[in-house]
């Protein structure tokens, strides 16, 4: 199997973490599982929870709030496919991480340095990723700075990883529609 990279797409509770479980099966049997969540809350504990709970016991975890390419430059060689769940929270862990500079435009840079970084790894692995994000600029704008520079930053992001991806889906009300194959694109003139 040549790797390839998919982006999956969609609100909240959408059904994009489930349409990428179902899609990894689909591939391959045994999976390596991404997971950039950090557990603070009850809350966040539940959702944690529920993501462990629907994986097959042969599938791996390996936690990666930080330095995810790492994760995926080290993933066994036994599978061919990679579960990246999630982007968005991975953005938020690099936003919010200590080591990140708390200039705004060095945040940038530092953020879009290391998308670059796991891009690159993905590409590297010749593996079929799926990167699981979440579209966060469809609602309303955040009252602050902080929630507006990531919501921006996050969409960045998403475009940056969709232009690299050789697929992309947008999940809405659990239904998956490909929309990278249908999308228009204009070129610039020069």
């Amino acid at each position: 199997m040549n790797g390839k990279i998919v982006l999956i797409t969609g609100g909240s509770r959408s059904g994009k973490s489930v349409f990428a479980e179902q899609y990894a099966m689909n591939l391959d049997k045994k999976v390596v599982y991404i997971a950039t969540a950090q557990v603070y809350d009850q809350e966040m504990e539940t959702r944690v929870a529920l993501h462990r709970t629907r994986r097959p016991a042969n599938w791996l975890t390996i936690e990666a709030p930080y330095d995810a390419d790492l994760a995926v430059e080290q993933a066994p060689n036994e599978t061919n496919v990679i579960l990246f769940d999630c982007l968005t929270l991975y953005t938020s862990n690099l936003l919010l991480s200590p080591n990140t500079p708390t200039e705004p435009e060095k945040q940038y840079q530092y953020i879009m340095k290391q998308i670059d970084k796991l891009l690159a790894s993905a590409r590297a692995s010749q593996k079929t990723i799926l990167f699981v994000t979440n579209e966060v600029g469809m609602g309303i704008v955040p009252e602050n700075a902080l929630a507006r520079r990531y919501r921006d930053i996050a969409g960045i992001v998403n475009q940056k990883v969709a232009a690299s991806s050789d697929e992309v889906y947008l999940v809405v009300s659990g239904l998956a529609v490909e929309i990278k194959k249908i999308a228009v694109t204009i070129q610039k003139e020069v």
